[in-house]
């Protein structure tokens, strides 16, 4: 059965490229501002980056969150990250700190007695401890990831199409990016390795949404010859306008679905991905096409004055 409203059947005709020194320079302008932003108040790292103590408890019944966090808080942890671990009674309690020999022990017992007090009967089932110096080095290896990975896509966009093409969507990726982070430092969202894998997903939305705008800018490159570069980026981006915003709406559905009724355990994950699923739509109409016009014009005032001289 044929769906009855079908809003994107026919191609619009936007001229996204008229603005496209704006959409640049406020990208830029952005992206500045927000690295400035991460330079003087950095960013929020949780117990994964930073090391701390991991501690299962289950309790004789079921507990809120905020019953357990008040309890942790009673114990002298402020800044604790509690999460429910399967069923209602039990919980993983995550603790700042740094010292192993003489803090996990006293963590263990002063959360058994709050944890005791709230709900009769509590039991300790598992701690973890995470060093600092392990902390840096998930820390390290966390930043990295993100940087080989923009260098692969910029690899990967470059060997399937030109390296204008990759140069764009590293712009379009770096927008991403950094202005999620910079919003989440705002927020004060702490740093996980949950929000890492957020960011990398992020990464991987970005990037596939950027690859439909250039493979439809290549075909109509070949399809229109004679059409001024201009004119085939935006006939490009209006034919995949539609497909762009029905994905995107789609994605941000789900995640506002996580969001509100996944449990506090993937928060964190969705809230990262609303933010950066926004912003990769954005980036993909407008950043990453307009950055490719202006390397693609540029590159050609290059060759005619090489030619010239």
């Amino acid at each position: 059965m044929r769906f009855p409203i079908r809003p994107f059947d026919k191609v619009p005709h936007f001229d996204f490229m008229k603005l496209r020194e704006f959409w640049i320079w406020s990208s830029i302008v952005l992206v500045a501002l927000t690295a400035g932003l991460l330079y003087v108040r950095g960013l929020n790292y949780g117990i994964d980056f930073v090391g701390g103590k991991l501690v299962e408890v289950q309790v004789g019944r079921e507990l809120e969150v905020g019953e357990v966090r008040e309890a942790v808080e009673a114990a002298g942890f402020e800044g604790a990250v509690i999460q429910q671990y399967g069923a209602n009674n039990v919980f993983l309690v995550r603790l700042p700190g740094n010292n192993p020999a003489a803090q996990v022990a006293s963590a263990e017992a002063n959360v058994l007695k709050e944890m005791q007090a709230k709900a009769g009967t509590a039991e300790i089932r598992r701690v973890e401890f995470v060093g600092p110096q392990v902390g840096q080095e998930l820390r390290f290896k966390g930043l990295m990831s993100i940087v080989l990975s923009s260098i692969a896509i910029m690899i990967y966009v470059w060997a399937r199409f030109e390296f204008r093409y990759g140069m764009g969507a590293i712009m379009a990726l770096s927008h991403d990016v950094v202005l999620t982070i910079g919003i989440a430092s705002i927020l004060q969202t702490e740093i996980t390795l949950t929000v890492l894998a957020a960011i990398l997903t992020l990464i991987g939305y970005s990037l596939n949404e950027t690859i439909v705008i250039f493979d439809r800018v290549r075909d109509n490159r070949r399809k229109y010859p004679n059409l001024p570069l201009r004119e085939t980026i935006n006939l490009s981006v209006n034919q995949t306008l539609g497909r762009t915003i029905m994905t995107g709406g789609s994605v941000f559905l789900v995640l506002w679905c996580l969001f509100l009724w996944g449990g506090e355990a993937v928060h964190e994950f969705a809230r990262i991905l609303i933010i950066g699923v926004a912003l990769g739509t954005y980036s993909s109409i407008f950043v990453s096409s307009s950055s490719l016009l202006m390397l693609e014009e540029w590159y050609q005032k290059m060759a005619r004055e090489k030619k010239q001289a």
